[in-house]
C-alpha cells in the first residue's frame, strides 16, 4: 500500500507533464509546424462528414515520448 502523500506528488507531477506537453503542442501550432498534417495522416472528406486519423503524427509523438522517457529514466537511474 502506498502512502497518500507519495501518490499525491505523482499525480501533481503527471499533471505538470501533461500541461507542459500541451503547452509545447500549442506553441508548435503557433509556429506553423505541420503537426497533424504530415504525409501518412489519413483524411477522408465525404458529403456526410469528415474522417481524420493522424497515423504519422501519432507515430512521431510516440517515438519522441519514448526517447524522452528513456532519457529521463536513465538520468534517474544513476
Amino acid at each position: 500500500m502506498t502512502d497518500l502523500s507519495t501518490l499525491g506528488k505523482w499525480i501533481i507531477f503527471a499533471g505538470l507533464v501533461v500541461a507542459a506537453v500541451g503547452g509545447l503542442v500549442w506553441l508548435a501550432g503557433k509556429t506553423g509546424l505541420p503537426i497533424g498534417r504530415l504525409p501518412g495522416d489519413i483524411l477522408i472528406k465525404r458529403d456526410g462528414g469528415v474522417f481524420y486519423f493522424p497515423i504519422a503524427t501519432s507515430i512521431l509523438f510516440s517515438l519522441g515520448l519514448t526517447l524522452l522517457l528513456n532519457l529521463i529514466l536513465r538520468l534517474f537511474k544513476r
